[in-house]
């Protein structure tokens, strides 16, 4: 099978406590990542994504400096070209909607898209809730948040239903069903 979106670099870091549940190999997380970007994403987009798994601690303060927002959640995005929610009572850390990180990057290097940051405690004790494999719930969590890095959002009926039928295809492309 032809990899989806080859000109699409996946990094991915897994920085875990031991106590953490084991979550599987850079693959699948990788595949996961790319299902959630390929129903939206022209087929020879160039750019690069980073995937953080990692601890509730770490989800928080990112949670709560960037979206003003002081608990854990199951997944962050931080998109290079749509700026999520700020929920917080002070004013947003950013000035106006065209403002942008602007990293310099080296000419050779792809354009960023953006990180996707997955608490594991929380996508275990979701997944737990919900009676189904953590692998799941993590694949649903990443997918969910590589729409987010390309605009899509949940927080009107007509999003939320275009981007629940995105996750639903990438889901089942992940896991063989339907």
């Amino acid at each position: 099978m032809d990899t989806l979106l080859p000109n699409i670099i996946v990094s991915v870091q897994i920085d875990l406590p031991e106590e953490c549940p084991a979550v599987g190999d850079d693959r699948w997380l990788e595949a996961a990542v790319r299902q959630g970007l390929v129903g939206s994403l022209p087929a020879d987009t160039y750019g690069q994504i980073g995937l953080l798994l990692t601890d509730d601690a770490t989800v928080r303060e990112l949670n709560r400096e960037h979206r003003g927002v002081d608990r854990t959640t199951d997944v962050l995005s931080f998109s290079f070209e749509h700026w999520g929610h700020w929920e917080g009572e002070d004013d947003a850390p950013r000035s106006g909607d065209d403002a942008t990180p602007g990293w310099p990057l080296p000419d050779d290097e792809p354009p960023p898209l953006g990180e996707i940051i997955v608490s594991v405690p929380q996508a275990a004790r979701q997944a737990k809730g919900l009676g189904v494999p953590l692998q799941r719930e993590l694949a649903l969590l990443i997918v969910h948040g590589a729409l987010h890095l390309l605009g899509h959002d949940h927080y009107d009926d007509g999003e939320r239903e275009t981007m629940q039928a995105l996750e639903r295809v990438a889901m089942a492309a992940l896991f063989g069903e339907g």
